[in-house]
């Protein structure tokens, strides 16, 4: 499927975890992913499916940051970006560096404590292959990322933090009512993800984070399946506007959300 990526629309995303073997069978067994290792580039992990990047991987190495799925957004200049995101009330995390000849990235934490990566393409563009979610379809997806959204408890102040650190032009709101706040990343089709305003629902414990939908054949069966290989159902599956939606975690707790075609 044709798409192309825009400065401010997400471009990869990567499991930081502590068993990096773990993780690799996990989602093979699950998403039909092959792994490659890197060791030029610290045993970088790099997930396939049917031959086509569609993800990362790296082993937590004791820096103490939670074990997530990180999602990167794409820049022309990665250094620019991070003085816009210093700017607009964000922090450094991973101040920006080359990989080799891959690219430069580095890791930031918006204005609601949220972690966000930043990805300034080299000869690694980013996903080689990635889902199309649109008037509830889920297309082009089966075993790869589809979905990108943002859970805050800062809302306003999120929309407005990424519109000034990645250029968001034009983030369309599809919902605004006291039960549900919600603004896709932009307008254009094929859409890429949102910002939700999770406040009323976030238990106090649990801070924002992004999420990250992988795109699956049938989401019931796939939820049965996580179960099957050690990792845990966080929200049933059920019907919605946009699809057949789940949320789940590998074995190591990791959280990640399934989506695909209403039955």
């Amino acid at each position: 499927m044709s798409y192309s990526t825009q400065p401010g629309d997400p471009i990869w995303t990567d499991l930081f975890t502590t068993d990096p073997e773990g993780a690799m069978a996990f989602y093979g067994e699950l998403f039909g992913w092959t792994a490659e290792v890197s060791p030029e580039h610290g045993n970088y992990i790099t997930f396939r499916k049917d031959g086509k990047a569609v993800a990362g991987g790296m082993a937590d190495d004791g820096s103490g940051g939670p074990s997530q799925w990180m999602v990167y957004l794409a820049s022309t200049d990665a250094e620019a970006t991070a003085e816009k995101v210093t700017a607009a009330g964000g922090r450094t995390v991973v101040p920006v560096m080359p990989v080799a000849e891959l690219g430069k990235f580095g890791v930031f934490g918006d204005n609601g404590g949220v972690g966000i990566g930043v990805w300034e393409p080299g000869t690694m563009t980013g996903f080689e292959q990635r889902g199309v979610v649109g008037d509830g379809k889920w297309e082009g997806h089966v075993g790869a990322p589809s979905w990108f959204e943002l859970h805050t408890r800062s809302y306003d102040d999120a929309l407005k933090f990424y519109r000034e650190a990645f250029g968001w032009q034009d983030p369309f709101t599809i919902a605004e009512t006291p039960e549900f706040r919600y603004t896709t990343i932009h307008s254009m089709t094929p859409m890429l993800g949102g910002v939700m305003d999770s406040s009323s629902f976030l238990p106090p414990a649990v801070p924002g984070y992004w999420a990250v939908y992988f795109g699956v054949e049938e989401v019931d069966a796939s939820v049965r399946k996580v179960a099957e290989l050690g990792g845990s159902v966080v929200r049933p599956p059920e019907d919605t506007p946009y699809g057949r939606l789940a949320a789940v975690a590998d074995p190591s707790g990791v959280r990640f959300s399934l989506g695909g075609n209403k039955s």
